[in-house]
């Protein structure tokens, strides 16, 4: 079925983070359904390979996958990003916010240089970037701002606390950005993903330790892929969620729903 209703045809799709993981499936995601997606990474090589990667597994997308460097960690490269963009595409229809790093430690390990790394990247970057396209969506009249928050948005996992800090103040961020910019018709959404698998996630969740306990408090009792994403970020994309903004969409398989206890059934 061809709904126009959850149409991201020929949207010019701009996505931070999009080489690699549930980036990457974003992109993927959009780009098979017609969009023309920017794929940005910090670094040229891995931008490069993961948009390869993403051209091997759509071959028949309309339009091929674009790679941008861009750190988001610098404004300046923020900057000439968005005006590279809208340069060459006209506009931005939509901008995600992937992009995020994490460095797990306890609170009193954490460094000056581990706080500014991940608030930079996860917070700074994020609204440096929300707030130049946000700039060209408000003139325009018109926009969708997805921002990937986290679990850790609703309450903090142990020893990552700059990393929650930098989730919980995105869940803000959208909130904020929405109310501001919800009359000149630019929407600002976030989606927060629950546990999912990816390369960079990999190794913890071969624990069996970690595995079993992700397993047991996850009602679907899985962990997620980067795949399951794309629904909902088509979704606040589209104009089926024309009239939603400053709203967090858990993607979690259950696991904010409640507590998962050991009762005997």
């Amino acid at each position: 079925m061809n709904d126009p209703l959850f149409s991201v045809a020929d949207q010019v799709v701009l996505i931070s983070g999009g080489s690699r993981g549930i980036g990457r499936a974003l992109s993927q995601g959009f780009a098979e359904r017609g969009a023309r997606v920017i794929v940005t990474g910090s670094r040229e090589e891995t931008t490069l390979e993961g948009v390869e990667a993403i051209r091997a597994a759509a071959p028949d997308a309309a339009f091929a996958p674009t790679p941008r460097v861009c750190d988001v960690a610098d404004a300046k490269q923020i900057a000439n990003l968005v005006e590279w963009t809208i340069t060459k595409f006209g506009r931005i229809d939509t901008l995600i916010n992937v992009a995020g790093v994490n460095r797990r430690k306890p609170a009193l390990q954490v460094t000056e240089d581990d706080y500014d790394y991940i608030l930079d990247i996860n917070l700074k970057g994020a609204f440096l970037l929300s707030q130049a396209v946000g700039r060209h969506m408000v003139e325009r009249g018109q926009g969708s701002q997805i921002n990937v928050a986290s679990l850790n948005t609703d309450r903090p996992l142990k020893n990552v606390s700059p990393y929650a800090m930098s989730k919980a103040a995105i869940g803000a961020m959208t909130r904020s950005l929405a109310l501001e910019w919800g009359e000149r018709g630019v929407r600002v959404n976030a989606l927060a993903p629950g546990f999912i698998l990816t390369d960079l996630t990999r190794k913890l969740w071969s624990n069996e330790t970690m595995a079993s306990w992700a397993y047991a408090t996850t009602p679907q009792r899985r962990l997620g892929q980067p795949k399951d994403m794309v629904g909902t970020a088509i979704f606040l994309s589209a104009p089926a969620s024309a009239f939603m903004t400053g709203q967090i969409l858990y993607v979690d398989g259950g696991f904010t729903a409640g507590w998962m206890w050991p009762i005997p059934e």
